[in-house]
């Protein structure tokens, strides 16, 4: 039933969010891109300015983009001045702050490869009243998480963040009932490490997304073995199903994974590209009705904050409960500073 009402919220506002013509009739909308340090910003843009955009991605131009993204990863930052000129060549203006972008476009593509400036970022965003994807990782930690999805709800402004990996078809299938009830799932999947943010929210985050599509939400209890090469986290999810995700950092790494249902047994790769998602994210632009509900994403979140709690604490069970209670105290803490 709640799930419910915020889409009918959601669609109601987006009739004030979505721009029209002198007929009536919705216009191109204006895409703002924060962030140059990942090449989802040069794809997204090729894709979404393609003069022969199919009707699924047609309907919004990347116009602006704020280049900068982190400043100490230098993975990240190496990659801006390369893709700022890749921009400029496209023929997008590139801006010197969010603040100059803002006012130029309807929506933006929260795109910093780094989660920590996010909710910084966002709240700018927010408070524009401008709908917005966010790109991996929705933020630095889950108290950042919750902050911004609470900063939302505030504003009354349409979010959603995703791992492309969601829109696997086999994912996508199971997802829609293709096996019967999901009774359990593996997924895999590269987990590279980034000492500045929590282990698996750097990569991870892909499969471990790929596992919540098929299983859903009400994971209940986490418990990590952690080696040098891989990482496996456990879920129990409520009614006894049991979800994993297996992390690569050694031999032949890939994405893909395996659901176990009612009726039958089904893969759920494999990953093919990022437009799948992009055709999503022009959906929500263009209803304002987020695909991904927040609950889910912030149980996504807990469950990777979980498996960092348990890896802590030598591998003992963690509650998605007990992380969420301390993330909801500290992202209320913060704001009320």
């Amino acid at each position: 039933m709640r799930h419910t009402l915020l889409l009918c919220i959601a669609a109601f506002l987006s009739a004030a969010l979505v721009p029209v013509d002198a007929s009536g009739q919705a216009r191109e909308l204006r895409v703002g891109i924060i962030g140059l340090d990942t090449s989802h910003s040069i794809e997204f843009a090729k894709i979404l300015n393609d003069p022969q955009a199919a009707p699924d991605v047609a309907g919004c131009r990347v116009v602006a983009a704020y280049p900068k993204g982190s400043a100490d990863i230098v993975s990240s930052a190496s990659r801006i001045p390369k893709y700022t000129e890749e921009i400029k060549k496209m023929g997008i203006e590139v801006v010197a702050s969010i603040a100059e972008l803002l006012p130029k476009v309807d929506v933006v593509l929260l795109e910093t490869n780094d989660g920590r400036p996010h909710l910084e970022q966002a709240k700018a965003v927010l408070k524009a009243g401008k709908p917005m994807f966010i790109d991996k990782p929705v933020a630095g930690s889950l108290a950042d998480a919750v902050a911004i999805f609470s900063a939302a709800r505030q504003y009354r402004v349409p979010v959603f963040s995703s791992s492309s990996l969601r829109y696997m078809k086999g994912a996508q299938a199971v997802r829609g009932g293709a096996i019967g009830a999901v009774v359990g799932a593996d997924a895999y999947g590269p987990a590279t490490l980034e000492p500045t943010h929590p282990d698996l929210f750097w990569y991870g985050i892909h499969g471990v997304e790929a596992l919540f599509t098929v299983m859903g939400t009400g994971c209940e209890r986490v418990v990590r073995v952690n080696t040098a090469g891989a990482d496996v986290v456990v879920g129990t999810w409520k009614g006894g199903r049991v979800g994993t995700f297996r992390g690569l950092r050694e031999g032949h790494k890939g994405y893909g994974g395996t659901a176990f249902g009612s009726e039958a047994i089904a893969p759920l790769g494999p990953y093919e590209n990022y437009r799948p998602l992009l055709a999503e994210i022009v959906r929500f632009f263009r209803t304002g009705v987020a695909p991904v509900s927040p609950e889910e994403t912030l149980e996504i979140y807990a469950f990777m904050e979980a498996a960092d709690e348990s890896k802590r604490h030598g591998g003992v069970p963690v509650t998605i409960a007990s992380v969420m209670s301390k993330a909801e105290q500290a992202a209320r803490e913060r704001a009320a500073n």
